[in-house]
């Protein structure tokens, strides 16, 4: 089955069945299937055709399911953009995409409006025909250049993703999944949208994500799973001793995007009385290359195993095997390893290296297989499941001509796991102030992004070779400067 042709044939086979909802629409398989085939044609009005590409720039919402299969309809692909991103970033990932139009919520040139698609007249016409090897997403993740770059994953990476997701959770037409992680990331597309739609089941998108909401969402869906960060597991495990929620209906949960305690792990399942399934995946692997197994030996402490069909080894610095059980480099071998970075064949000609992808994680493999992290990639910040590259940010500080250094680093958190803060030495003779530093990151940068502490110093420690000693500024948090 292609993604272009699901919702014709869910709708065939069960015309009142339920697909997907939101906090405010509810839609059944005809529904569905109706609201793609007259976005497609609102798509196809707006001149979109094969080949091309869609932004989509909205909210965790049905809309931008609809969005997404009423382009794949067309044979065209999709960048979906986090809504928190502000103008300037928005407009570098439509212009690097090459995007034909901007789906949106808001008033702007250049841009339909959601409401537009399904208000166009139904098209009575069939799916294009969309070759396995046909772009199909094009999700932007920080670059380690400072600039996000494009992670192009056609139709086999997501068919053979969702494919793996479905047997390793063993998802059936039973299965409804509830979603709260940003559909702007392949998590939330495929773990928490495409695999249940495949495999016969539903999805709920719940709206902005309230502890103190969650378990009410959860039990009025009766959603069999969902996926979360350690962040959000963290907010729950810590809630009131008198919310006892009833998840009777709740076969697992996800846990993934940032490594998770082994207590945090216990003090959840231990509480809420259904087990969280801990994994690891990039962008670049089309989500997940590795997970605990739902039945069978789960290993706290461990991602788990590579999920079938995927190789995972581990390598010395020029690539070749280390001893069992040695540290080194996570290497994947999948059919969803990435076609590659949109317009950097350089980047990608480092990144996958003979069929490999190269993630610039640090791990090693147990004695039972069990891929055990033990680094992260050598500079990337993880706060709250996002990953935050400080080339990034310290790209938009040195855009103040007052700035002679920058270096970011990540400073522990026990809500977030990481906050990235940054520190400045000026120019000689120049005067800088951390207000007008984090006003000009304020305008070039997303919320979560942002410094969460400025350090301006006379000069920053470089070590015996002239770099930035970034080792020392991680060392200069004592504990009692960590946040509670």
């Amino acid at each position: 089955m292609h993604l272009s042709e699901l919702p014709d044939i869910r709708s065939r086979r069960d015309p009142d069945g339920a697909a997907i909802a939101d906090d405010d629409v509810e839609l059944t398989n005809a529904q569905f299937a109706d609201a793609v085939r007259r976005a497609a044609a609102a798509l196809r009005a707006y001149g979109v055709a094969a080949g091309d590409v869609v932004a989509v720039n909205l909210p965790n919402t049905t809309g931008l399911v609809v969005t997404l299969f009423a382009a794949w309809r067309l044979g065209a692909a999709v960048t979906p953009i986090n809504p928190s991103l502000v103008d300037a970033e928005v407009d570098y990932q439509v212009r690097d995409a090459d995007a034909e139009i901007v789906v949106t919520d808001r008033a702007g040139n250049s841009t339909v409006h959601v409401s537009e698609l399904t208000s166009h007249p139904a098209a009575d016409d069939t799916p294009a025909h969309v070759s396995d090897d046909a772009l199909a997403l094009l999700i932007y993740t920080s670059g380690t250049t400072g600039r996000p770059k494009g992670v192009m994953l056609d139709h086999a990476n997501l068919d053979a993703m969702c494919a793996m997701v479905i047997e390793a959770f063993r998802l059936s037409s039973s299965d409804h999944s509830l979603l709260i992680l940003p559909l702007f990331h392949v998590n939330g597309i495929v773990v928490g949208t495409l695999s249940p739609l495949l495999a016969g089941g539903r999805a709920t998108i719940a709206g902005r994500f309230s502890p103190s909401a969650f378990f009410d969402r959860l039990e009025r869906s009766r959603a069999t799973y969902f996926s979360a960060v350690p962040t959000i597991y963290t907010m729950l495990a810590d809630l009131p001793a008198d919310i006892e929620p009833d998840t009777s209906a709740v076969r697992f949960g996800i846990c993934g995007a940032a490594p998770a305690s082994v207590q945090l792990l216990e003090k959840f399942e231990n509480r809420f009385g259904f087990p969280l399934i801990e994994g690891y995946g990039l962008s670049e692997g089309t989500c997940a290359s590795a997970v605990n197994p739902l039945d069978g030996m789960r290993k706290p402490g461990t991602v788990g195993r590579p999920l079938p069909g995927q190789t995972i080894r581990i390598a010395d610095g020029s690539g070749g095997p280390v001893a069992d059980g040695g540290v080194g480099e996570v290497l994947i071998q999948s059919p969803t390893v990435m076609r590659g970075y949109l317009n950097r064949p350089e980047e990608t000609a480092r990144t996958v290296v003979d069929g490999w992808l190269r993630t610039g994680d640090i791990g090693r493999l147990d004695e039972d297989g069990y891929l055990v992290l033990v680094d992260r990639a050598k500079d990337m910040i993880i706060r709250g499941g996002e990953n935050i590259y400080p080339k990034e940010i310290e790209a938009v500080v040195y855009e103040l001509p007052d700035v002679a250094t920058a270096a970011v680093v990540g400073r522990p958190s026990a809500v977030y796991g990481q906050e990235p803060v940054l520190f400045v030495a000026p120019n000689t003779g120049a005067t800088l102030t951390a207000a007008q530093i984090l006003a000009h990151c304020r305008a070039h940068l997303s919320k979560y992004k942002l410094p969460v502490d400025v350090t301006i110093l006379d000069e920053l420690p470089r070590n015996a070779v002239g770099k930035l000693d970034k080792p020392a500024l991680r060392r200069s948090f004592s504990p009692a400067a960590q946040p509670a």
